[in-house]
């Protein structure tokens, strides 16, 4: 039975990867098992290194890979701001003056940076998928989803900056989308979409015909 392993300990990113991995239908008549780091008892601690998404995507799905002797999946994703020149991009979950820094606080953070600079503030969120092998290979898929910041938080779902990210041709917020929805549309969703021939091909589905 093949096996896969996400690469993050982070309750909102388990949660949308288990639920995306269920969309994709990659199984055939196997039965595809996504495991958790809780599942295996598996904590690591893997430096944010690399100078784009895809090295520190690969950073982690690599350590995983090996950890785990198991296919794995990680990510890594920004929200690039267009006054602010593409920031916070890669440094988006350390883009606060705080040392231990909440989701709240780099929103508010966020907000302050743009006070000055006139609206509307588009902006994107970016996802690279990788999933790396314990032989070492590693693939990349990545995704999109186009908005703007807007002054205020709405919603109460999602994480990270999604009470303040206007979906394009929504009319709400990342936070107020279902989790169906969010799945739908996120840049997470469209780069594990995206995924789905490399997961095919790393979990051996297309040599049993599946």
């Amino acid at each position: 039975m093949p096996e896969l392993i996400l690469a993050t300990e982070n309750p909102g990113k388990v949660a949308e990867l288990l639920d995306l991995l269920a969309q994709l239908d990659l199984a055939g008549p196997s039965r595809l098992t996504v495991l958790t780091p809780r599942d295996l008892g598996l904590s690591l601690r893997v430096a944010e290194s690399g100078s784009t998404y895809a090295e520190n995507a690969a950073l982690k799905a690599a350590a995983y890979a090996k950890a785990s002797r198991r296919a794995a999946l990680g990510d890594d994703s920004g929200l690039e701001v267009d006054a602010l020149d593409g920031q916070p991009g890669l440094y988006s979950h350390r883009f606060a003056s705080l040392a231990d820094a909440t989701d709240a606080d780099r929103r508010t953070y966020l907000l302050r940076q743009l006070a000055g600079h006139p609206r509307p503030w588009t902006a994107a969120f970016h996802c690279t998928v990788a999933v790396a092998t314990p032989q070492g290979e590693v693939y990349f898929a990545e995704g999109t989803c186009p908005g703007e910041i807007i002054p205020e938080e709405r919603g109460t779902t999602g994480f990270g900056y999604d009470p303040i990210f206007l979906v394009q041709g929504m009319g709400r917020t990342m936070a107020e989308l279902g989790m169906a929805e969010k799945n739908r549309l996120s840049h997470r969703a469209r780069a594990v979409m995206a995924a789905k021939p490399i997961l095919r091909k790393v979990l051996g589905f297309e040599d049993r015909g599946e």
